[in-house]
C-alpha cells in the first residue's frame, strides 16, 4: 500500500481536515499537560489519571486521523467528520446552558464545525 496525497479539491480537504486531526491528537499524546493547559483544566495535586485521559484521547484523535490519511476512504472521513459535528454539538449545548459563551470557546466551535464539515462535505458531495 502506497501513501496517497488527493488531487481533488474535495478529496484534499477531507485528507487535510484528518491530517490537522492527527496533529492535534499527537500534541494531545505527547504534550498532555500543554494541551490541558490550552483548554484552561488542571489535574489535581498528585493524581495522573487526568494526564492519562489526556493521552488516550489524543491517542484516539491521532489513531483515526492515521487510518483515515492511510486508507483515504469515505467511510473513515465520515467517521472523522461525524465525530467533530457532535463535539460542535455539545460545545453548542454547553454554550447555550452552561453559561460558557466565551471567545476561545467560540474559536474553538469554529475549528470543530471546520474540522467536521470538511469531510463531511466531501462525503456528501458537496465538493
Amino acid at each position: 500500500m502506497e501513501f496517497y496525497i488527493p488531487t481533488e479539491t474535495g478529496e484534499l480537504a477531507a485528507f487535510c481536515a484528518a491530517a490537522v486531526t492527527g496533529l492535534l491528537g499527537l500534541f494531545a499524546l505527547f504534550a498532555p499537560r500543554t494541551a490541558l493547559k490550552l483548554a484552561g483544566l488542571q489535574t489535581r495535586d498528585g493524581s495522573r489519571e487526568g494526564l492519562a485521559f489526556v493521552r488516550s484521547a489524543g491517542g484516539f484523535y491521532a489513531g483515526l486521523a492515521i487510518v483515515a490519511l492511510m486508507m483515504a476512504q469515505d467511510w473513515i472521513y465520515m467517521a472523522i467528520g461525524g465525530g467533530f459535528a457532535l463535539a460542535a454539538f455539545g460545545r453548542i449545548l454547553s454554550l447555550m446552558s452552561d453559561g460558557a459563551f466565551t471567545v476561545k470557546n467560540l474559536l474553538v466551535l469554529f475549528a470543530q464545525v471546520v474540522l467536521g464539515g470538511l469531510p463531511l462535505a466531501y462525503v456528501f458531495g458537496f465538493f
